[in-house]
């Protein structure tokens, strides 16, 4: 089956997909790559292109697409307000063997907000309008938009679906977060169920997915056909697996203190910059042990964050995960399933 054949059928069903979220500067190729030894996502976005009038579609990230070692869909993803240089960048990305092009509307980075791009475009609802406008009939491929709920207000999302609605989009991917929330909880599940209720196109639910448990109950309760996962699956690249083995009923696995310790060390040579200084190479790896740490106990984040060498980052290391015990990785706090589908304005 060809990739476009692949993502049609993902997005039909009958099972839930499920899909790594784009993530600026960690979810590369490489990162795909090591990915897939783990069993993998069904689906990867691509770090967004940045696009302005004058771009061109970054070297990087067009090499992952053409050397993706992974045999599942790419899409993907821009990241602008330039009506004419979104319409460019989207031709030449066609030309790739990506299976969709994906909006970016929900990244909220000042740096990036600020110069309304990724979630600062939701404070312009008819800009979004025009700007969707414009893609969906320059995408040939399937058209696909990423967006939080708001911008400063979840009560801005009954504004914004009725856009995503008119372009005849082939996915919405719905980050249950406000722009000015960044990362912080609460997550509002129920928009996600909002939207896979009265969107034409599938619904994907984004944001906060920890353990296999609440994976199910969010697919159950949103009705949403499949799931993005980002700094999850970066603490854990067995959560997708676990995942796919709660849905079929299955007992879920659990990696030991020296399976972290492993992944750390494959995270550390798919990585590596030889021909830089150890505390460049640590400073590298502080990007994906930033969201690991939040699942190993104290006061490992700490120490980790603080290391120059990479006799100290491995010491760290072994002094926490050298143990056979097996480690849920799950951050604290998690939202209990019960508690996933609170009111909007709670």
């Amino acid at each position: 089956m060809n990739p476009h054949d692949q993502f049609s059928a993902l997005l039909q069903g009958p099972a839930p997909f499920l899909a790594l979220a784009p993530m600026q500067e960690v979810t590369d190729g490489a990162f795909w790559t090591l990915m897939h030894h783990y069993g993998g996502a069904d689906v990867y976005w691509t770090e967004y292109f940045r696009v302005h009038a004058d771009s061109t579609p970054e070297k990087k990230i067009v090499e992952a697409i053409r050397r993706n070692t992974t045999g599942r869909p790419v899409i993907a993803q821009m990241l602008g307000n330039d009506i004419p240089a979104l319409v460019r960048t989207a031709k030449l990305l066609q030309q790739l063997p990506v299976v969709a092009v994906d909006l970016n509307l929900g990244c909220p980075a000042p740096i990036v907000y600020r110069k309304c791009a990724g979630g600062g475009l939701l404070r312009e609802p008819a800009r979004i309008d025009a700007i969707l406008g414009a893609l969906r009939e320059a995408v040939d491929i399937k058209f696909t938009v990423k967006t939080r709920v708001g911008f400063a207000s979840v009560e801005e999302f009954d504004t914004l679906l009725p856009i995503f609605a008119r372009h005849s989009l082939d996915a919405l991917t719905v980050h249950a977060r406000t722009v000015a929330q960044s990362y912080r909880l609460p997550v509002h599940y129920d928009l996600i169920r909002q939207a896979a209720m009265t969107m034409p196109c599938p619904v994907i639910a984004n944001g906060h997915v920890c353990s296999a448990a609440q994976a199910q109950d969010l697919l159950t309760q949103s009705h949403a056909r499949g799931l993005m996962i980002g700094r999850g699956v970066i603490r854990s690249p067995w959560l997708f697996n676990q995942i796919r083995q709660q849905l079929r009923g299955e007992a879920v696995t659990l990696p030991t203190g020296r399976d972290v310790w492993r992944y750390i060390r494959a995270l550390w040579d798919s990585q590596a910059s030889f021909d830089k200084p150890e505390h460049v190479q640590c400073a590298r790896m502080k990007k994906f042990l930033n969201y690991l740490g939040e699942g190993v106990p104290a006061p490992f984040l700490h120490q980790i964050r603080r290391v120059q060498t990479a006799a100290e980052f491995q010491r760290i290391c072994a002094e926490f995960l050298d143990h056979d015990r097996p480690m849920t990785l799950e951050p604290v706090p998690v939202p209990s399933p019960e508690s996933m589908y609170h009111s909007s304005e709670a």
